[in-house]
């Protein structure tokens, strides 16, 4: 069984958000705001944020909308941010942002 993540102090978060763009931290949770072009577009978007979460075990709060998907990241057991949701963060960017949004 590995041990229980704990979750990163101020400062290791604030140098992870150096790494990451347009993310921001809003209510303890890792967040960004994709703009789609269009319903299609969203639901791609929605898939292969939930395709990169279900290799990585972990999961995501999606909110869908016509044009626009926001993801929220925490990791929930460890009750905060972990270097977790700054790894899918950066795949969601890798594999949404070129390619099915604005």
């Amino acid at each position: 069984m590995s041990p229980k993540l704990q979750p990163l102090g101020v400062a290791e978060v604030a140098a992870r958000m150096g790494k990451l763009s347009g993310w921001t931290v809003i209510d303890g949770m890792l967040t960004k705001t994709y703009e789609t072009n269009g319903w299609p577009f969203t639901m791609l978007v929605v898939g292969a944020i939930a395709f990169l979460a279900e290799s990585a075990d972990h999961h995501p709060d999606l909110v869908v909308t016509w044009p626009r998907v926001t993801v929220k990241l925490s990791t929930h057991d460890a009750g905060g941010l972990t270097g977790r949701d700054f790894d899918l963060a950066a795949k969601i960017d890798e594999t949404v942002r070129t390619r099915l949004v604005k």
